[in-house]
């Protein structure tokens, strides 16, 4: 199966390229960005090594389309989707933080919570909870926006503060944006029969100082959904929830003795267990957005990517 697991692009008026762990971020004319989404497969922060068909195409939509369903309350960067696996959108500065927030208790919280961690972020969290119990109210989790190959890592909202990582009146604005966009997200996966758990943002700050949402939204990647159907029923039993995100990609991966940490190492994918990963995103898609998913081709990515991103930028710079 075809996947694109780096780009080496030169596209008109390209300055530089920014390779994240899982997109690649193009220049153009220090004013736009090409934002492609590979098929790369990133956990514990660290990349593995073979590429999940159609995921790039996957996060990409979802995001845009999250994007349009968003843009009435928070603004964003997003311009333009020329190509199933690409995102323009404007050429902003990115906030060095990204904005985690959280309705249950599950992930990496309750990682924590289960070694007796009760302060996270410098949030207080209540004693008592079992994993994946609901919150009294959403709970921000802000992490360091890492280089890659590094661990993002949990910081609080004072700590962002005292070290001028981001001004206080930005910050404001930036909890409040997270807020009203989880409330948003929660709202639409309801409708879709799904429970929004957790999720991150990201920001960034346009030529013109204005705060604009970035990156991707409410994707599988992302974020984590729950299955509304029998949620309740099976935190009461203490059966695991059915979940629709990467989680069960970190679940195998940890099962198979790989967290990320020094001196393990990542687990043989095989192409059955590659195939049953790129299905599973495909079942997230449908089941996030309520829509069929329609495979792209990719009988050959890069030229498909290539001509469609040139022939948008030929046009939009006229």
């Amino acid at each position: 199966m075809k996947t694109i697991i780096s780009s080496h692009f030169n596209f008109p008026g390209q300055k530089s390229v920014y390779k994240g762990k899982v997109r690649e971020v193009y220049n153009i004319n220090d004013s736009i960005l090409v934002m492609i989404a590979t098929d790369r497969l990133s956990a514990f922060d660290v990349v593995m090594p073979k590429g999940i068909p159609y995921k790039g195409q996957i996060l990409n939509q979802i995001a845009t389309k999250f994007m349009q369903l968003t843009a009435d309350i928070v603004p964003n960067w997003l311009i333009a989707t020329p190509d199933p696996n690409v995102a323009v959108g404007h050429l902003c500065e990115p906030f060095k933080v990204e904005m985690v927030i959280r309705g249950y208790l599950s992930g990496h919280a309750a990682r924590e919570y289960a070694l007796g961690k009760r302060v996270l972020c410098g949030v207080t969290l209540p004693e008592g909870l079992k994993e994946n119990d609901r919150f009294p109210e959403p709970i921000i989790t802000p992490t360091t926006k890492a280089d890659l190959g590094v661990h993002d890592e949990d910081i609080s909202r004072e700590e962002i503060l005292s070290k001028g990582i981001v001004s206080e009146e930005d910050y404001v604005v930036l909890e409040n944006y997270t807020r009203a966009l989880f409330e948003r997200g929660t709202a639409i996966a309801k409708e879709k029969g799904l429970i929004l758990v957790d999720t991150k943002y990201e920001f960034g700050k346009t030529k013109d100082g204005k705060i604009v949402l970035i990156d991707e939204i409410h994707t599988p990647d992302s974020s984590r959904y729950f299955y509304a159907e029998g949620y309740q029923e099976r935190q009461d039993k203490g059966e695991a929830q059915k979940q629709l995100s990467k989680e069960f990609v970190r679940q195998w991966l940890i099962s198979n003795g790989f967290q990320g940490k020094d001196g393990q190492q990542i687990p043989e994918m095989t192409d059955e267990y590659i195939e049953s990963v790129s299905e599973r995103y495909i079942e997230l898609y449908e089941n996030i957005l309520g829509e069929k998913f329609v495979k792209a081709d990719v009988t050959n990515i890069e030229e498909r990517i290539e001509k469609n991103v040139t022939d948008f930028l030929s046009n939009y710079s006229k």
